[in-house]
């Protein structure tokens, strides 16, 4: 007869599809990949454990080897990831490994898969301590929810009501060995330090503080779930058909509380680093200002909020163009500009073809089609309302004689339009879309 020491019960996965673990080695995620690999039903849901190598401790390799050591013991398919962690990001390296340690796993989370992954209940409460300890709202003292969207599955935290308590009496009661990183007893990282200093020193005044700060998370979950139907209103309301700009119009009328919000669920659905709480203290000050011919700009990490015109858009910092880039290109394979972005051209070309790619200088002119003359290319852009950093990254392709053929994919002179048009060509300039894709400004 089983004792309740050696029994956790699991709530369901969110989804059917293939079952991941995340597999460090540790206590918590030895238990969850025991519970998981002695149960016939996750076993049929193709059970796989993920453990990845950040090689930022120098038992690094030797853990990989007793996470192989283990799944061969309990007969788990194991996939060992090496990945490079950002020491640069700004945003510390326990953030940078992190989100190493999710792309990986989201690159190998199959389609409608569940990534499981071993928080547990005192976790909850070293997240919502620290938010709180940053002024963050209730998305942020939510913590982290049991179950969401991830990657093109769902990410699943099956321990999360459990505390840590329960799974190292599992542990012990099945016998099993695992890792002790020896850098959870340093004091360094936020979150070590309220885990070995801050916690500790509550529960001797309130011996339930980890269970209360746990359903903190609980109670502002439900009050982001009533919130959320109206921020999504709201933000549908001030889109465009470009996903990285919203109407400035339809975001001045809502209260600043609201108004943070749907900025924050914006950049979150973006996928750029969460915008800080003086981004919404700008967007405020500067959408009460009626539109001029300035630029106003704020920056967090790698990302910026621009306002032009009547519009305000997000993004990954982007640099301009060197002015001196010139560029010989004969358009057979892809051409890549220094920013990150790329020229290419589809469809027939010959060997003869000939063409020099820049940056703008100033005074360009061009021949649009359905006209008789050239038009200043700084009047054609305002017409077209390309914003001025948009403008500094634009290609311009030329013939040999100088002659400006096309500005990015945005405008084409008359003949070279009519010329991709009878041959069934097409010239496009793909832009990259992350900002690990290209400099910082």
């Amino acid at each position: 007869m089983s004792s309740p020491r050696s029994v956790l019960t699991l709530p369901l996965p969110p989804a059917s599809g293939p079952l991941r673990v995340g597999f460090s080695g540790g206590l918590d995620s030895t238990v969850l990949l025991h519970r998981l690999a002695h149960d016939p039903a996750f076993r049929a849901a193709g059970l796989r454990a993920i453990h990845v190598h950040h090689g930022l401790q120098p038992g690094a390799d030797d853990w990989a080897v007793h996470c192989e050591d283990v799944c061969a013991r309990w007969g788990v398919d194991l996939d060992s990831v090496r990945v490079t962690v950002a020491r640069d990001s700004g945003r510390g390296l326990e953030a940078a490994a992190r989100e190493a340690r999710h792309a990986a796993f989201a690159a190998r989370l199959p389609p409608g898969g569940v990534m499981a992954l071993a928080h547990h209940r005192d976790d909850q409460a070293e997240t919502v301590l620290l938010r709180a300890l940053r002024a963050s709202g209730p998305d942020g003292l939510a913590g982290m929810a049991s179950a969401r969207r991830f990657g093109d599955g769902w990410l699943w935290r099956p321990l999360l009501a459990l505390p840590r308590s329960a799974l190292q009496a599992y542990a012990e009661a099945h016998g099993l060995r695992w890792i002790d990183d020896p850098s959870n007893d340093e004091d360094g990282a936020d979150r070590n330090f309220v885990r070995n200093r801050i916690l500790p020193l509550l529960r001797t005044r309130w011996p339930q503080a980890g269970a209360a700060l746990a359903d903190v998370a609980g109670l502002q979950g439900e009050t982001v779930a009533l919130l959320e139907t109206d921020d999504a209103v709201a933000l549908a309301d001030a889109r465009t058909l470009d996903p990285a700009v919203l109407r400035v119009d339809r975001l001045q009328p809502l209260p600043p509380a609201r108004r943070g919000r749907v900025l924050r669920r914006w950049i979150l659905e973006l996928g750029l680093a969460p915008l800080p709480r003086q981004g919404s203290a700008w967007c405020d000050a500067t959408l009460a200002r009626a539109a001029d011919d300035r630029t106003p700009v704020f920056d967090w990490g790698r990302h910026r909020l621009q306002r032009w015109r009547d519009l305000l858009h997000a993004g990954p910092i982007r640099p301009p163009l060197p002015d001196d880039l010139v560029l010989d290109w004969n358009g057979a394979a892809p051409l890549a500009l220094p920013d990150g972005d790329r020229l290419q051209f589809d469809g027939p070309l010959d060997d003869t073809m000939r063409w020099r790619v820049q940056a703008r200088r100033g005074g360009e002119r061009i021949a649009l089609p359905g006209r008789t003359h050239s038009h200043a290319l700084r009047h054609v852009l305002q017409d077209l309302g390309v914003p001025p950093w948009i403008r500094a990254r634009l290609p311009l392709l030329s013939d040999t004689s100088g002659r400006l053929l096309a500005v990015g994919d945005l405008a084409f002179d008359r003949d070279f339009d009519a010329w991709l048009r009878a041959g069934g060509r097409r010239l496009t300039w793909h832009t990259a879309q992350r900002a690990d894709d290209r400099p910082i400004a």
